[in-house]
């Protein structure tokens, strides 16, 4: 088997939005050291459910509702 073929693995804390902490196992950064999440499950909306606005670029959306209108979408 080669040798330095698999990445360092080490514990590092990664720090959520609301100050939550975990420790987990990592090739990121170093030994020790913190990650601070700018977006996680608790504040995405894609996780909490908030409201999304799809961009309509060229009227792809509303060519899409169009067509699709009578199945309920």
């Amino acid at each position: 088997m080669k040798k330095d073929l698999h990445p360092d693995y080490h514990t590092i804390t990664v720090v959520m939005t609301n100050g939550t902490e975990y420790q987990t196992r990592s090739t990121w950064g170093s030994e020790g050291d913190t990650m601070n999440l700018d977006i996680d499950p608790t504040s995405h909306p894609a996780w909490t459910g908030g409201n999304q606005q799809l961009m309509d670029r060229g009227g792809r959306v509303s060519r899409f509702k169009k067509r699709y209108e009578g199945l309920g979408i």
